[in-house]
């Protein structure tokens, strides 16, 4: 492929690992943000959009080799918010790259697309395994990410690679994300073979490292070359000392999406 990388949500925590790591393993980054991105490094283009603005997307996107898009709120947030940020705003991304030709998009779909599904007593998570079961609106966004995907790959024919991000952090902060934790080293890793992959047509993959305690199958990452370095057991002496042995009874460790399942993130007034 030819041409720079359109990676949005340039100034986000991702968007700043990826600035820096895409270029070190050759892609030119033309980042963009509804916020100023910053000083651009060497080769770099940066451009200020909103992502739900088609127009100016699709400029953005002429000559562009793919589009990473990261943007987007990145937990849970009221309905019109989310809806507005992630739902509308991957249907632009999605829109924009098939007007301006571009063929391949890479798209942060999340572990929280499937929150409410169970740990499994023993084997691994594969991305098929059930139905999606969001656990909260911004659950429901990578739900509608993952479909929106899968239609312009079928339709127009796009390759779209959906990452199910778990815990990405430079490193684990807590006991669930022994499991869950993606290092910002093998996010790198992980968006460049997405990049890379010949003819992935549609997919999702699980997007964590090669954590000893992880529950997710890696296989079908694997497939596109994804090659993890890091392990999260690396921090479970400290980890343990800090918290104690996780309960497999507790909510937070026994679904997918944690904390993200528990009354908390309810709608206001929904358990009056």
């Amino acid at each position: 492929m030819s041409g720079p990388v359109l990676l949005t949500g340039a100034a986000g925590e991702i968007g700043t690992v990826l600035r820096e790591g895409l270029p070190e393993r050759g892609w030119a980054v033309r980042g963009l943000d509804v916020v100023e991105v910053g000083e651009p490094r060497p080769g770099e283009e940066v451009l200020v959009a909103d992502v739900t603005d088609l127009d100016a997307l699709t400029a953005a996107a002429q000559g562009a080799a793919a589009v990473v898009h990261m943007a987007g709120i990145p937990g849970e947030s009221d309905w019109a918010a989310i809806a507005h940020a992630n739902v509308e705003g991957t249907y632009c991304v999605l829109e924009a790259a098939r007007r301006a030709d571009v063929g391949r998009v890479v798209l942060a779909s999340s572990n929280h697309a499937t929150g409410y599904t169970g740990r499994p007593a023993s084997g691994l998570l594969r991305e098929d395994d059930g139905l999606p079961r969001p656990d909260t609106y911004y659950g429901v966004s990578k739900v509608t990410l993952e479909a929106l995907g899968s239609l312009y790959a079928d339709r127009y024919g796009l390759d779209v690679v959906c990452l199910r991000i778990g815990t990405h952090a430079p490193e684990p902060p807590d006991l669930r994300a022994l499991a869950t934790w993606l290092s910002p080293r093998d996010t790198v890793a992980l968006v460049d073979a997405a990049l890379r992959a010949p003819s992935p047509g549609f997919r999702v993959v699980w997007g964590v490292s090669a954590n000893t305690r992880g529950w997710w199958d890696l296989t079908a990452a694997r497939s596109l070359g994804y090659d993890p370095q890091d392990d999260a057991e690396a921090y479970a002496d400290a980890l343990l000392a800090a918290y104690g042995e996780a309960d497999p009874a507790d909510p937070v460790h026994a679904r997918v999406g944690g904390p993200y399942t528990l009354p908390e993130y309810d709608a206001e007034g929904a358990r009056s």
